[in-house]
């Protein structure tokens, strides 16, 4: 049960997204709510709701806020991040899939792996980031945190 069922992003008063970053957004959306892993830890000796959980994405005032709830909607927990640890690896991330999105287009495939291992790694350590930051606050595998940072860059996109 420690699982996400439902995610929402709140996206108001953002730039509408490229086709290719709402794209990203919807394989992200559905590859995390097919198989992720999101278990909210003890603290303090408090129990913890139990998932599965719903999560709300948004950004308020720079910060990167993961609100929590239960399955019947009751708030489980809201914690909020910096944006700042996100900035390089986000910028560097878009940099290199707005070269992939070229690349597709018009050079021979060995370049387009090569650009790709590059966004992988990238995503990776966009993921890393991400688990140190939710530390003591979710547990999250690496497949949730890769595609959790996903959603970070849709809404660093337009934040």
């Amino acid at each position: 049960m420690n699982k996400l069922s439902h995610i929402t992003i709140d996206d108001s008063g953002l730039p509408v997204p490229t086709p290719e970053i709402e794209q990203e957004r919807k394989v992200a959306l559905y590859d995390l709510l097919e198989d992720n892993s999101f278990a909210l830890p003890a603290r303090e000796g408090r129990a913890v709701a139990q998932g599965p959980y719903r999560l709300g994405l948004s950004i308020i005032e720079r910060r990167l806020v993961f609100n929590i709830k239960a399955e019947n909607e009751d708030p489980v927990g809201e914690f909020h991040l910096s944006l700042g640890p996100f900035r390089q690896v986000v910028k560097d991330y878009f940099q290199i899939c707005e070269s992939y999105f070229d690349a597709v287009k018009t050079m021979p495939p060995s370049q387009i792996e090569t650009i790709d291992m590059a966004r992988r790694g990238i995503h990776n350590e966009g993921a890393r980031i991400l688990q140190e930051r939710l530390e003591g606050k979710a547990e999250v595998d690496t497949d949730t945190a890769r595609r959790l940072f996903t959603l970070i860059c849709v809404l660093h996109f337009g934040g």
